[in-house]
């Protein structure tokens, strides 16, 4: 899930998002710039729900299928950090801005998880479906 973040500091609304990750770069490099931030590593959308819509962002249902295959179906409740507390974590060292946008991270079911592991390859679909907040579509190039 995607937060955005309003002019009081706080979460203005909510969207799916996709936190891709190159594990290749990952494991092999200390800093994760270069495996979370390469270009098209982000997709989101479908729109952005207003906060005022989603009064419990700790109670989504979220669902991951990679080529029609259920690879996620868990709930906002399971992420490690909430919205709020995530805010405040980064707001302690960052001047967050009307606009920034923080990915909240991924419950249970990714492929570096699985035994043995099953990563993204080129031509994979996905479909990502949050709850209230829409789905997004996108492939592996």
């Amino acid at each position: 899930m995607m937060v955005a973040i309003g002019r009081d500091g706080t979460a203005a609304g909510y969207c799916v998002a996709n936190d891709v990750s190159a594990r290749d770069l990952q494991q092999r490099e200390p800093q994760w710039v270069r495996a979370k931030g390469s270009d098209t590593f982000c997709p989101f959308g479908p729109w952005l729900t207003t906060a005022d819509e989603i009064p419990d962002p700790q109670n989504l249902g979220l669902r991951t299928w990679v080529n029609g295959e259920l690879r996620q179906d868990s709930n906002t409740s399971n992420l490690v950090f909430g919205v709020a507390q995530l805010i405040d974590f980064l707001s302690e060292t960052c001047t967050l801005r009307p606009g920034d946008l923080i990915l909240t991270g991924t419950p249970g079911g990714v492929g570096q998880g699985m035994q043995p592991p099953r990563h993204l390859q080129s031509g994979d679909a996905i479909k990502i479906e949050i709850d209230r907040l829409g789905s997004i579509e996108h492939s592996v190039a």
